[in-house]
C-alpha cells in the first residue's frame, strides 16, 4: 500500500499521541488509520474492511470495528451515527475537542467544524438542564455550496 505523505504526517502524530497516553498502535489500528486517511470523505465500515482485506485476507468485521472502536477513542476519527460512516479527524492531538459536522446530503462531504460559540451555548443549556455533557457530536445535514450553486 502506498501512503501519501499526508497520510504519512497524520500517521505519525497519531503515533506520539499514542505514546504520550500509554496507548498502543498495533499494525491493524495502523493500516485501518492509514485507509481512512487516504479517504476525502466519509466512508462505512465494510468499504474500509474490503479494502484491508486487500492487505489482510483474515480480517473479518470485528477486526475493523475494533481497529475503529480504537481509533474513535483516541479522537483520531469520528463516528457519523446518522449514515453509519467514519471520517479522519485531521486536527486530532491533545484535546478532546467537541464534534461538529457538516453533512451534504446530495454529494454526501463531510466537513468537520468548531465553533465554541456553539458549544458554549449547547453546554450552558446541559448545565440549565442539571445535564453533564461527555462528548459532542453534533449532525446537520443539508446542502454543501457546491450542490445549492448547481441546483
Amino acid at each position: 500500500m502506498t501512503i501519501d505523505s499526508t497520510a504519512e504526517k497524520l500517521l505519525a502524530q497519531a503515533q506520539q499521541v499514542c505514546s504520550k497516553k500509554g496507548a498502543r498502535l498495533t499494525k491493524v489500528r495502523e493500516q485501518v488509520f492509514l485507509l481512512l486517511a487516504k479517504h476525502q470523505g466519509a466512508v462505512g465500515a465494510y468499504d474500509l474492511l474490503e479494502e484491508l482485506q486487500t492487505i489482510d485476507a483474515g480480517a473479518k468485521p470485528a477486526t475493523i470495528y475494533r481497529a475503529l472502536d480504537f481509533l474513535s477513542k483516541q479522537g483520531f476519527v469520528h463516528k457519523i451515527e446518522s449514515i453509519n460512516a467514519f471520517i479522519m479527524c485531521h486536527h486530532f492531538g491533545e484535546c478532546n475537542h467537541p464534534v461538529q459536522l457538516l453533512i451534504c446530503d446530495t454529494c454526501g462531504q463531510v466537513d468537520e467544524i468548531q465553533s465554541n460559540n456553539f458549544d458554549l451555548a449547547l453546554r450552558a443549556m446541559a448545565d440549565a438542564s442539571g445535564f453533564t455533557i461527555s462528548h459532542q457530536i453534533v449532525e446537520a445535514h443539508g446542502s454543501c455550496r457546491a450542490c445549492v450553486s448547481t441546483s
